[in-house]
């Protein structure tokens, strides 16, 4: 067709959008700033809501970037683009300049640094740990504490940099809830003499089959599921973390003994993201996300003629409607392209 896409961001929505436009003809530059192509997707074990690997979807968007239309880049960092006339000209850390007509990207999320909540111990307590760090552990399939013990009593914090005023994040991160009771699962299935508890504010099971997943997750496995906010995380005599915590429903304060902590971390938008808005003059809403041009019907249109988005760059997404929005950018796109012929 002699139109090209440059695809900024080689994460599931990347992957996904660079191998359907090339399916439709179009020649599409994939540009990933790690060493792997898949982004957050090759850090799960597990997807929920049916606990299905995480490799069969990165097969498949694998199988999707291996079209002949798309140039893969990976390693490089866009460091800005501007738009000159119909075309733009994107600049990598490399040095190198690409042209395309549209611009695709799909720089999508960082998850909340844990660090910043200091009260809860992550990065001075070694049994605490994000949800991310779990993952990993299973992965490995050995899920132990520091010192190698197995661990008796596991707790999940949720709502962690999501839906706090005092980190500046008011809105909800709507996969903290289901993802920590896919883990307590997990947890359960690994160690089944262990005693697993889930901290929350309010469950927010807002899926397909999350809410099963829950009652499954009660009834099946024995989760405890404490409503109270945990203020404060310290480490006891015996080595053990203790968390004192508020239940909410009972109406009093509880000290909990924990092996080990999990931190729900929520998610941001990306920093690189933020930069390449900043440095394009794209608007960003007040989660600091990507503002689409229209929250109903214009999901993937940017302020900027020819640039589009897609996935968790424009809010909290799983990897099912990570996967839709990217495939209705792709239908913008071509829409545009056929409109500037």
């Amino acid at each position: 067709m002699g139109k090209s896409v440059v695809v900024i961001g080689g994460g599931t929505a990347g992957m996904e959008a660079a191998g359907r436009l090339a399916h439709e003809g179009y020649s599409v530059t994939l540009i990933e700033k790690g060493e792997e192509f898949g982004g957050h997707l090759r850090d799960w074990y597990h997807l929920f809501p049916d606990r299905r690997s995480s490799d069969e979807v990165l097969a498949y968007l694998n199988n999707q970037v291996s079209h002949q239309n798309i140039r893969l880049l990976k390693g490089q960092r866009v460091t800005g683009f501007q738009r000159k006339g119909n075309e733009f000209i994107v600049s990598t850390g490399g040095g190198d300049t690409i042209n395309a007509d549209a611009l695709l990207l799909a720089t999508g999320f960082d998850l909340f640094k844990s660090q910043r909540k200091e009260e809860y111990g992550y990065g001075i307590y070694d049994n605490v740990i994000t949800s991310a760090d779990l993952e990993m552990m299973f992965r490995k399939k050995d899920l132990r504490l520091a010192n190698g013990i197995i661990p008796e009593r596991v707790g999940f914090l949720h709502c962690v940099g999501s839906r706090d005023e005092k980190v500046g994040n008011i809105y909800c991160s709507k996969l903290c809830c289901v993802t920590a009771v896919k883990q307590a699962i997990e947890v359960r299935k690994m160690i089944p003499s262990a005693k697993v508890f889930c901290f929350y504010m309010d469950m927010r099971m807002g899926g397909a089959l999350y809410e099963e997943l829950y009652k499954e997750a009660q009834e099946k496995y024995s989760v405890s599921f404490i409503r109270g906010k945990v203020s404060e995380v310290a480490v006891n005599i015996n080595d053990r973390l203790v968390a004192k915590v508020e239940d909410t429903l009972a109406g009093r304060p509880l000290k909990m003994e924990l092996d080990m902590l999990v931190l729900m971390a929520g998610m941001e938008m990306s920093e690189d993201g933020i930069k390449l808005a900043d440095g394009a003059k794209l608007k960003r809403g007040e989660n600091r996300f990507f503002q689409p041009a229209d929250h109903h019907f214009g999901t993937n249109i940017g302020n900027m003629k020819g640039v589009f988005y897609a996935g968790a760059c424009t809010a909290p997404l799983n990897i099912t409607e990570t996967i839709s929005h990217a495939r209705s950018a792709v239908t913008e796109i071509v829409n545009y392209l056929n409109s500037e012929k």
